[in-house]
């Protein structure tokens, strides 16, 4: 089955089940520095999750755009990727398990000719939460009742085994078990991670995880002695998780029932579809296979991992408006490219594939994200371009080899020099010190990497700790200074001024926004303050209201570049004065947004100076702000 179909089917068997269709959120998160990238389905969902009313319902599903950065370095095996599709369905405070699991059951394995996917249910395999004897929360008896009755009315005996730790099912295996129990490690959904770890106030859940058997495949015992659906041996792949959040945390570290009670459901849409076609090699699936066209027949199979992918992630992330640079989002695409440009060189592809393989992408997706098929041009240019600018990027690299190759040896430390500054990956430096007859130690590279890549995830966390999700007052007021610095920094340069990024904390604000006038003067920046100020002190109301996409495109409302919306959306607008909730005077506001909060109700509670602490560029046509609000003097 094609990724396509499986998306299809996905979305309309939600739909038949009370569900409205939502778009996907851009891959950089709004106002989420969490992370630097859309990661997984719930992300953009979070507020809803906590409470939050979405403007289509209670029953949501969608694919969900996701590319996660810190899988970059394992792509090549056989299953990891960057970017992928996350298929979710959502309850906001309806239904629960005894609706969720048979349903995702159903759309595993119902008939193709009925809308589902046809897995055999004697290949799946499902885990549950064991319980935790730390807070007191009960293993999830309930979710392992309902598995047990479906596998039986296919005429399966789902036998139950606790297992409970993932080095316990290492140890003892599956005995002949189909429904498995496992620890908060495994089968507890929080932000945090585990209980302990959540923050008061914090809600989370257990969940319940579906495998699929890949029965050709035999456990290798580097794993452990005994194979088990956890296992990373390659015989088991989750394609699917269906996360309770009945809980929230209290101040004393205690757990209590959540009023309302969620259900949010990930399936990784390439793993149905591998799962589909009963392979598990994942880049045996349809997408990857048209792409490999434009590449030469028998090449290094790692190598044309790492190009599908890396291309494929690029495309949807400038797609998305993220163009190479040396920070943050730009600087992880940069890293794609050059990668996917050096294992190109070493497959030597015909002239023109780089574009053949682009267009494939853009064609392929173009249903679903029409986007990238208008823009298929702009983003070929980008990509081109880069390969262009790492050709000397490598010139110089091999200097630097030949320099420190000099005294007849490398070190594993020179070659992890090399990987940093010029991107050389560990293969290329390999084989230009083979053929100078030298050696180069594997195992002090490997020690250099994992050291500079166990820095970098700490970096991170500290980095991106916090942000918009917590909905805090703070975060809240600048959400809504946000708004008000995006129209007066249109007023002052002009109406192309467009968003292209944000990221909001309890301590500042940043936008990025295109514009082609260079740095920002003195006199332009000291007159955004001035009209987001005065903004402020005329205490205008804030006003959200819901309507048809159609009649907020009519009124101006700003939105997402490259952003999909569905039918009806959250809008809110400031000002003016006169506005009331039951006749707000869209045209004569200051700010309309698509937005879903949260924001103050009057721009008074905003309570201060806001000042532009710092503006930037961030790449060709893109700046950056960063304000703050001060006290007032």
């Amino acid at each position: 089955m094609t990724l396509n179909e499986v998306r299809k089917r996905f979305l309309e068997f939600y739909k038949a089940r009370g569900h409205a269709v939502i778009p996907s959120a851009r891959l950089v998160p709004e106002n989420d520095p969490t992370t630097l990238f859309t990661g997984s389905g719930m992300q953009p969902l979070v507020p809803y999750l906590l409470g939050a009313v979405h403007p289509q319902g209670r029953r949501l599903a969608d694919a969900q755009k996701s590319f996660r950065a810190e899988d970059i370095d394992e792509v090549g095996d056989n299953r990891h990727t960057t970017f992928f599709e996350m298929l979710g369905n959502w309850s906001l405070g309806d239904y629960f398990k005894t609706e969720q699991l048979p349903w995702v059951f159903e759309f595993l394995t119902g008939d193709n000719a009925k809308g589902g996917i046809g897995l055999d249910p004697a290949r799946l395999y499902v885990t549950v939460f064991a319980g935790d004897e730390a807070t007191g929360i009960p293993a999830d008896e309930e979710s392992a009742a309902i598995w047990k009755r479906l596998f039986a009315e296919k005429g399966i005996t789902a036998e139950y085994v606790a297992l409970g730790s993932e080095e316990n099912g290492s140890a003892r295996g599956m005995q002949g078990g189909r429904i498995f129990s496992y620890d908060v490690k495994k089968n507890w959904w929080s932000r945090a991670g585990v209980p302990a770890n959540m923050p008061a106030g914090e809600p989370g859940g257990p969940d319940s995880e579906v495998f699929y058997e890949f029965a050709s495949v035999t456990h290798d015992p580097k794993f452990g002695a005994y194979c088990h659906p956890n296992c990373d041996c390659g015989r088991f792949l989750e394609i699917g998780n269906s996360v309770f959040m009945e809980y929230k945390k209290n101040e004393d570290g205690s757990f209590e029932k959540l009023a309302q009670r969620n259900v949010d459901f990930g399936g990784g849409l390439e793993r149905i579809a591998a799962a589909s076609i009963d392979d598990n090699d994942m880049f045996a699936i349809d997408v990857f296979r048209e792409m490999a066209a434009a590449l030469p027949a028998g090449g290094d199979t790692r190598k044309m991992r790492i190009i599908l992918d890396h291309l494929r992630g690029s495309v949807f992330l400038i797609g998305d408006g993220i163009l190479p640079s040396n920070k943050g989002q730009g600087y992880m695409l940069r890293k794609l490219l050059r990668r996917a440009a050096l294992f190109s060189d070493a497959l030597k592809p015909e002239e023109g594939w780089l574009d053949k393989m682009v267009g494939t992408v853009s064609s392929y997706y173009k249903e679903q994200y029409p986007d990238l098929d208008a823009r298929r041009d702009e983003i070929a240019k980008a990509i081109t371009e880069e390969f262009r600018k790492f050709g000397a990027t490598v010139k110089e690299g091999l200097k630097e080899f030949a320099r420190r190759a000099a005294g007849g040896s490398v070190t594993g430390k020179d070659a992890f020099d090399l990987y940093q500054s010029y991107g050389f990956p560990w293969e290329l430096t390999e084989e230009i010190a083979t053929e100078r007859g030298i050696s180069v130690d594997r195992k002090e590279f490997e020690a250099e990497f994992t050291k500079h890549r166990d820095l970098s995830r700490t970096a991170s966390a500290g980095v991106f700790k916090g942000g918009l999700a917590d909905a805090s007052a703070e975060t809240t007021r600048l959400h809504t200074a946000h708004h008000l610095l995006l129209r007066a920094l249109q007023t002052v340069l002009g109406s192309g001024v467009k968003q292209r990024g944000s990221n909001i904390t309890a301590e500042r604000l940043r936008l990025d926004f295109s514009y082609d006038g260079g740095k920002l003067t003195e006199e332009e920046k000291r007159e955004v303050e001035r009209i987001v100020n005065e903004k402020i002190r005329e205490d205008l109301p804030v006003i959200r209201s819901e309507m048809s996409r159609e009649k907020a495109e009519t009124l101006g409302a700003e939105h997402e570049f490259g952003q999909k919306y569905p039918e009806r959306v959250s809008v809110y607008s400031v000002g003016p004065k006169d506005a009331t909730t039951a006749d707000p005077k869209f045209e004569d506001a200051f700010s309309i947004e698509f937005c879903g909060g949260p924001h103050v109700t009057h721009t008074g509670e905003i309570a201060g100076e806001f000042r532009i602490a710092k503006e930037e560029a961030v790449s060709a046509g893109i700046r950056r702000i960063r304000g703050v609000i001060a006290p007032r003097a």
